[in-house]
């Protein structure tokens, strides 16, 4: 019997390719890379309040630390920021609110290794905001709304253009701000209801990410929350920053192992409280930019994904903002 537990690495001598074991089944390494693409993991963030809304992308290198440098501009200046999602080349963003307009069904793309200005890809089957995205090699899967609550998810092809599809459900209808992803399943973690009567969520949702289908229940957060960042590798999910009703603000994370379900555990702090924060990952880091503390910061902090302990200063974002969105070509959907 060949022993294996998640990150277990093997030769197939069928293929003559190299696999790599994600809890769940086998996977080719990729023969493209992060480093092949941009000199290595690119994270990219985008939109969110300064107080006005901006147009602003703006990338990292995952890899390094450092301020973020200009990108170049979205469709239009959005107070949040909208869903992120990414493979190796183009990254999407779904949703968003914009001035004197609200939120929007808009999905558009960028691609990654160049600098420039987003892109018209097509539309959500709604209008989304406060929304969240996961994604694989191939797919993204974009679920949740804050001003129209739904529970419903929409897909779409990366490489393609067009109008979403209609996926599934989530378990509760609710605003979806923290999400990661292995190359089988997506994760959403957490939520919020609309007002006068909040309530917030600690729930953590799971889909396979290559079928079409509603939600499963994976566990419970430690704590209810809204407004965190989500990141993960192939095998471990993180949880950062955010708040919990009345607007208790949070420098907590907490993480779970994708392949498996249960409840998430203590991973340790962020250096400061971040309030609507965006994440963006490589296979080795996750880097949380931005949020409010609860005055709107641009502090962007790291962690090593599979050790547990307390952020480290990357960087900063070139504004003070929060509500922004997150990417990279290094999550860990993409194995």
């Amino acid at each position: 019997m060949t022993y294996r537990v998640a990150g277990s690495i093997r030769f197939n001598t069928v293929t003559s390719k190299m696999e790599i074991y994600n809890g769940e089944q086998w996977w080719q390494i990729d023969s493209t890379s992060p480093s092949e693409e941009t000199g290595g993991t690119r994270g990219l963030y985008y939109g969110g309040n300064t107080p006005s809304n901006r147009d602003r992308i703006e990338f990292i290198n995952v890899d390094s630390t450092g301020n973020s440098v200009d990108f170049g501009n979205l469709l239009a200046a959005q107070g949040e920021g909208g869903a992120g999602s990414a493979d190796r080349s183009r990254g999407l963003i779904s949703g968003g609110s914009t001035a004197g307009v609200g939120n929007n069904n808009i999905i558009q793309f960028v691609t990654i290794a160049s600098a420039g200005n987003a892109v018209d890809f097509g539309d959500m089957t709604v209008e989304r905001d406060y929304n969240a995205s996961v994604n694989n090699r191939t797919r993204s899967v974009t679920g949740g709304s804050f001003s129209d609550m739904t529970n419903s998810m929409d897909y779409v092809t990366i490489q393609s253009t067009g109008n979403s599809v209609d996926f599934g459900d989530l378990t509760q209808s609710r605003q979806m701000d923290a999400s990661c992803e292995s190359p089988t399943r997506g994760i959403f973690m957490g939520g919020i209801s609309p007002g006068p009567n909040y309530v917030d969520y600690d729930i953590i949702d799971y889909i396979t990410t290559s079928t079409l289908g509603n939600a499963t229940d994976f566990g419970n957060l430690i704590f209810d929350n809204y407004g965190g960042g989500g990141c993960s590798n192939a095998i471990r999910g993180i949880r950062g920053g955010g708040a919990y009703v009345p607007n208790t603000l949070q420098s907590e994370m907490e993480f779970i192992t994708i392949s498996t379900t249960g409840n998430a555990a203590a991973f340790g702090d962020l250096t400061t409280n971040a309030w609507y924060t965006a994440a963006c990952s490589s296979p080795t880091r996750g880097v949380f930019g931005g949020g409010a503390n609860p005055s709107r910061h641009n502090v962007i902090q790291y962690i090593q994904i599979m050790t547990k302990g307390n952020s480290v200063d990357f960087g900063d974002l070139l504004d003070t903002a929060y509500e922004t969105g997150g990417l990279s070509n290094g999550n860990g959907g993409l194995g």
